[in-house]
């Protein structure tokens, strides 16, 4: 039984005491949006709070607390997600899929086969003195299980390198019907036994990638936000289970559009705040995580914006919505020049000298383009693109310690985009 005074009109709850048997029920007992309760400080303390929002019911009990308390995973996990966040080192995010990639090898004329692809991953992880400047490295499945040419496993070469191997565990996106082409996120199917098979491979993190689209009428629509924020937090739950850091990226995407600046900036932190409070309901270890979102950018069609606006938007942003218990926000590189993505960098640590989290970075592309077309498939070519990609690799992690002074390895350069993927499994 209740007890307390539900007035007809409003949507709260003075005071109001709950039988513990009623928590067990599998029914919520209210209905309505935003409705909070709060425990009669005169009933008996009970091991219960309770929160509504919107139309969902939400109970955190002891039981929770103790689950998120006692992972065996935690102490592995919190100094994993420290090491790779830790200053002056970033993440190269390698994790394209086998169709990307082959569409990647296509521009410099090179068929998209097993031993080509391994090729192209053995250029860039056997760099010498990459692990200087890199902490982590993203995967795809394939390559998690590759090895160089000479017989010695990826994972244990970038081990050796002080480099953390880490796995994409998203499956692609999906259009979410009834919307203007936005998408879901596949992957959760079996993803728990999917994580166990890579801890043991080696893997010690994990990346699954949310893409927001705004710029155009009705974009952000309320279910693209609830069900791609709900598959970031159940991911992560599940990555930390099996002992993965995961790397949340809600991205909000840079595309066509002459959206502003300032509109990215508020979506952004619309987006981001409720992933944190999505991952908050889900009890992940936030001293665990990684976030890689994507740095504040107006649309394709407004001008370039300096570095230094870039970065106020930005750290303003993270300020807003990511708490100091967050060790690294990994920004990616969302179709910046290298140089950009560079500048861009430094220009954070120069906006927020001090910020609780480590403002550092997750490129794919921005590393990868130039060391591309160096490499093109030819192995006399494999030392030119390596010293490349390693100054590319410090440049940024200058830009980190925002010690950056130029001038770049890739100069100047136009926006390196790629077309938005939606379809089956690894298509994105």
């Amino acid at each position: 039984m209740l007890r307390g005074h539900l007035h007809p009109t409003r949507s709260s709850v003075e005071a109001i005491e709950v039988p513990n048997a009623l928590w067990r029920s599998p029914k919520p007992f209210l209905s309505g949006s935003s409705i909070c309760l709060r425990l009669s400080r005169h009933s008996r303390p009970a091991p219960t709070q309770c929160r509504l929002s919107a139309s969902r019911l939400s109970v955190v009990t002891r039981a929770s607390f103790s689950t998120a308390t006692t992972n065996p995973f935690h102490d592995e996990l919190i100094a994993t997600a420290k090491y790779i966040s830790q200053r002056g080192r970033g993440i190269l995010a390698s994790d394209e899929s086998n169709v990307t990639t082959g569409k990647r090898l296509a521009t410099v004329g090179v068929d998209n086969t097993e031993t080509n692809r391994r090729d192209w991953r053995e250029v860039l992880y056997t760099a010498p003195g990459l692990g200087q400047y890199i902490s982590g490295c993203i995967m795809f499945e394939e390559t998690l299980y590759q090895s160089t040419a000479d017989g010695v496993p990826f994972v244990k070469f970038l081990k050796d390198a002080g480099i953390v191997p880490g796995i994409k565990v998203d499956t692609g996106l999906q259009v979410l019907p009834g919307t203007d082409g936005e998408t879901t996120t596949q992957g959760l199917d079996n993803l728990p036994a999917r994580v166990q098979e890579y801890y043991k491979q080696g893997a010690r993190f994990a990346k699954w990638r949310a893409v927001i689209k705004i710029g155009t009428p009705g974009t952000p629509s309320s279910m693209a936000v609830l069900e791609n924020v709900h598959g970031l937090a159940r991911y992560a739950q599940i990555c930390q289970e099996g002992g993965l850091v995961p790397i949340v990226e809600p991205e909000v995407t840079l595309g066509p559009g002459d959206y502003s600046i300032e509109e990215n900036a508020y979506w952004s932190e619309h987006v981001y705040s409720h992933v944190m409070r999505l991952l908050n309901e889900y009890n992940v270890l936030l001293e665990g995580i990684l976030l890689k979102p994507n740095m504040c950018l107006p649309g394709l069609d407004v001008p370039t914006p300096p570095p230094a606006e870039v970065a106020k938007y930005t750290v303003r942003t993270m300020l807003r919505s990511i708490p100091a218990a967050v060790p690294g926000i990994h920004f990616l590189s969302g179709g910046m020049s290298e140089e950009e993505s560079t500048l861009n960098l430094q220009a954070l640590q120069d906006e927020c000298p001090n910020a609780p989290w480590s403002l550092t970075f997750s490129y794919g592309r921005a590393l990868q383009s130039t060391t591309l077309k160096t490499w093109a498939g030819q192995p006399e070519n494999k030392q030119k693109a390596q010293d490349i990609l390693v100054k590319l690799a410090k440049a940024n992690s200058d830009a980190q310690l925002g010690q950056y002074k130029g001038p770049h390895p890739v100069p100047g350069g136009q926006r390196i985009l790629q077309a938005l993927r939606t379809g089956g499994a690894g298509k994105a």
